[in-house]
């Protein structure tokens, strides 16, 4: 598997996104993952809040299914994930504040039908990502806030091992793996690389789109001690 960040112009807010995406990257491979980091889809989107028209606790609240405060920050519950402060970024933003993307899936999907035909390729997978941080971990990885184009998920369940023990649990997150590696080589400062492009990917492209393919309920979750009482 390869991956090539590219070097951009800085991406304004209302800045046309595919025009971007185009004037950056001549051409796509067939059979590429084109990676993008979900601070300029927000900022394509008008994602952005001034700090002086709503406190800091309030965004929060107003932006997450509940939250909890930490001695580092809120822990939050948006989307279906649990992220640090509802995932709102005061990093690169010039002074406003950068919201999650509205509808990370229907924006790749969007874009990949239109990059398709612009390419002209059939085969391509989107990937919209953002950082995260993992229980009793230290440091931040990438993870898919959307995609489309390609399975998210592998599923082992019922295949052998190599002793021929067969798997009960076993699945691959494919689409926040994609994304953890490409978020390594975009980096999270000052390089300005918000787009990248995966290929020789270990993926299935797919037509149809599963929004729900890598959610679980909450009160199924391993970590449901965790957060059990905010539940």
């Amino acid at each position: 598997m390869k991956i090539t960040t590219v070097k951009t112009s800085l991406f304004k807010e209302n800045q046309d996104l595919f025009g971007f995406i185009t004037t950056h990257l001549p051409r796509l491979a067939e059979k590429s993952i084109l990676v993008i980091t979900s601070k300029i889809v927000a900022l394509f989107q008008g994602r952005t809040v001034d700090p002086r028209d709503i406190s800091w606790d309030e965004l929060i609240k107003q932006e997450s299914q509940w939250a909890v405060l930490t001695k580092y920050c809120y822990l939050t519950l948006k989307e279906g994930m649990i992220a640090p402060n509802a995932g709102i970024d005061k990093s690169n933003a010039d002074g406003k504040w950068i919201l999650w993307p509205r509808d990370s899936y229907g924006e790749a999907k969007d874009l990949r039908q239109r990059l398709r035909r612009h390419y002209k390729i059939k085969k391509l997978g989107v990937l919209i990502t953002d950082s995260r941080v993992l229980p009793l971990r230290k440091g931040i990885t990438g993870v898919a806030l959307g995609y489309a184009g390609f399975k998210g998920l592998r599923n082992y369940i019922g295949k052998g091992d190599i002793f021929g023990r067969k798997l009960k649990m076993s699945r691959t997150n494919v689409a926040d793996s994609l994304a953890a590696a490409a978020v390594l080589l975009m980096g999270e400062a000052d390089e300005q690389t918000p787009l990248a492009v995966i290929e020789d990917a270990p993926v299935e492209f797919v037509s149809k789109q599963n929004k729900r393919e890598l959610r679980i309920n909450p009160a199924a979750d391993l970590y449901r001690p965790l957060f059990e009482k905010f539940l």
